[in-house]
């Protein structure tokens, strides 16, 4: 599947790609529903993750979003008309957070970064959403919250990302009170990485992108596997792990290229093997 495309109509206008040299950019395009994770928007992100993940002209990704919020989470009126289904919805429901969680670990095992461009309201799923990226940049009128506490649905999956990213007293007191938390506070609490002027968060994002993009993508993907599968480990079985992913790198060409490029104060020359 070629990541410009997408492959109906339909997941076409749920969820818009497009490049910028490196960069994919994909857009989530449902603003009438505050881009709610409809099931059809699920499965394009997850198809857009697949084609990216085999495309190689693409090097990092930017994860933006149409109107004025972010995402609200899943479409609660979807689900919900579920309920006449002759098991309640719950086989539904299963699905829809299987589908969804299986998505949220495609952006973790994505080889290459991800960075959420945040203009609105990010809440539940949709909070989950920017903190499965690898990076984040939000506009000063963001904000971010786990309500479902509020509707009588605890927030459990959006949690999993959630606490992977914030102190666990911080990912708790959002899942317990379901309050807003507003940009700057979120950078404090390592939700988002940092804070621009509301209409600037996207081409801050890119920019970012395109930075991270002229690195080795080789080395990259290392990198971003060992991240996560290091902070899953404890501390000596973390240090084992990464010193043998390093010792690894090294015998890389672009390790070997980078390093002469270094010591010779010249500009490496990539191969990304």
């Amino acid at each position: 599947m070629n990541v410009e495309t997408a492959r109906d109509i339909d997941k076409a206008a749920v969820l818009l790609i497009e490049r910028d040299g490196p960069v994919a950019i994909l857009t989530l395009n449902r603003p009438q529903a505050r881009n709610s994770l409809s099931e059809g928007l699920l499965i394009a992100l997850s198809e857009a993750w697949t084609a990216i993940a085999a495309d190689a002209s693409v090097r990092a990704v930017v994860l933006t979003a149409n109107g004025p919020a972010f995402s609200a989470g899943h479409d609660m009126k979807e689900l919900t008309a579920r309920r006449a289904d002759a098991d309640g919805g719950r086989a539904y429901f299963h699905q829809i957070m299987t589908i969804c969680s299986a998505m949220m670990q495609q952006i973790v095992n994505l080889p290459k970064p991800v960075i959420a461009a945040v203009q609105g309201v990010a809440t539940a799923a949709g909070c989950q959403l920017v903190a499965s990226c690898d990076l984040a940049i939000a506009s000063d009128a963001a904000r971010f919250a786990t309500p479902g506490v509020d509707i009588g649905l605890f927030c459990s999956t959006p949690m999993v990302a959630l606490s992977r990213n914030v102190s666990r007293k911080h990912a708790m007191e959002m899942l317990l009170t379901g309050d807003m938390v507003p940009a700057a506070r979120a950078a404090e609490i390592g939700l988002v990485n940092r804070v621009v002027p509301a209409g600037n968060e996207r081409a801050e994002a890119v920019a970012l992108a395109k930075k991270i993009a002229s690195k080795s993508a080789y080395t990259l993907k290392v990198g971003k596997e060992a991240f996560y599968r290091q902070a899953e480990l404890g501390l000596s079985a973390a240090y084992a792990y990464t010193a043998e992913v390093m010792t690894e790198n090294m015998m890389a060409r672009d390790a070997e290229e980078g390093i002469c490029a270094f010591i010779e104060k010249r500009k490496p020359t990539w191969e990304d093997r």
